[in-house]
């Protein structure tokens, strides 16, 4: 990676160097099937010093404190809670692929109501269920928070977001999410980042070694996005896909442009190209002054003293030049915008431009 220039007030990262770079198929696929599971449920913090829910707002807050007191055997009737100390929150965890009864995984807590801070607090046991509504985790644990909020009568100072944290290895497996992979007869390889020129990559070089191998090719492109794979029978899935996940193969990157006009940081990769293109920057300013004249009569007249408008135009048009960028590869695309003086901004109208223009041979991305 190379650093090849600083645009204004805003960072351009330039990914200079060879138009395919060498990777893993291990580091740019994914087994279908293999994934994630998320999970979701709904619990109270207590313990809160003053900065829990106020339960006037917050009428489900207080339905939760009485629910849950009730199962714990407490009453309350119509007696009134004027609590401060608990909050209602979503707790959200991600449950990993093959984990088995008693993993640990760690749980995420956002407040629901108008808590002002959920430091100190502690998460009551929590149910965590997954889409199709099955429990497969219990959270419950000290909550921490990496905001915090001061308030005074006058001014209130907060750094970070206080109403939400993290329990870790809060939330407990309760049902085991195994399944038996080996004996499976083939499976998918998923790009990462889809690419015709990439998928062949991959089965070529999975059909190469699997020619020394086993004798046989067991890979072919079912599209853009995945390589199908069967296994042979001398060899376990699970240790077939250990083999094949260390083979290299040449990454083919589309030709995209990143533009976050947030941050004003400019990624370009290095397969853009542009056709030669004119390009001029207006900055033509009109100042409009309103003022008012005042008419005073001549002394011993019987005038009176009126007011009347003055409106001042003033209009300035420097003379901007025209730029030609021929670009046919990316060093000199930068290096042409970067002689032009413009900013970050500007250069995201300008690319903008040039991609409505149609001189532009690449993806814009503008976030």
């Amino acid at each position: 990676m190379r650093l090849l220039s600083l645009m204004g007030f805003g960072l351009a990262l330039v990914l200079a160097g060879p138009g395919h770079a060498t990777s893993r198929i291990k580091d740019v696929t994914v087994v279908q099937g293999i994934r994630d599971n998320q999970l979701v449920g709904y619990g109270l913090v207590i313990g809160l010093a003053g900065t829990g829910d106020s339960l006037r707002t917050s009428a489900f807050t207080e339905v939760s404190m009485r629910s849950m007191l009730q199962r714990m055997g407490i009453g309350l009737g119509d007696t009134a809670i004027q609590s401060k100390n608990v909050a209602a929150v979503v707790v959200t965890a991600t449950l990993p692929p093959f984990v088995t009864q008693g993993t640990r995984i760690d749980a995420t807590v956002s407040s629901l109501g108008d808590a002002t801070s959920l430091g100190g607090g502690t998460l009551v046991m929590t149910p965590l269920v997954a889409a199709n509504g099955e429990a497969f985790a219990v959270a419950q644990g000290s909550v921490t928070i990496n905001g915090f909020k001061a308030q005074g009568k006058a001014t209130t100072v907060t750094q970070g977001i206080p109403t939400t944290g993290r329990v870790p290895n809060g939330a407990i497996v309760e049902r085991d999410h195994e399944a038996d992979i080996n004996s499976i007869p083939e499976f998918t390889l998923q790009l990462q980042n889809p690419d015709f020129s990439t998928a062949e990559e991959i089965a070529d070089q999975i059909n190469l070694y699997a020619q020394r191998r086993f004798g046989a090719a067991i890979a072919e492109v079912k599209d853009f996005r995945s390589v199908r794979v069967k296994r042979p029978d001398s060899i376990i899935a699970s240790r077939l896909m250990a083999e094949l996940g260390q083979l290299k193969v040449e990454v083919d990157a589309p030709a995209r442009i990143v533009v976050d006009e947030r941050s004003g940081t400019i990624v370009m990769g290095e397969n853009v190209r542009i056709s030669p293109v004119a390009i001029s920057i207006g900055s033509l300013t009109v100042k409009i002054t309103e003022d008012v004249i005042v008419s005073q009569p001549l002394p011993r007249s019987d005038g009176k003293t009126v007011t009347a408008p003055s409106t001042e135009i003033q209009i300035a048009q420097p003379d901007d030049p025209v730029a030609i960028l021929r670009g046919p590869t990316l060093e000199k695309l930068v290096q042409g915008l970067n002689r032009m003086g413009l900013k970050p901004p500007e250069i995201t109208s300008i690319l903008q431009s040039i991609k409505s223009a149609g001189a532009l041979q690449a993806e814009l991305v503008v976030q």
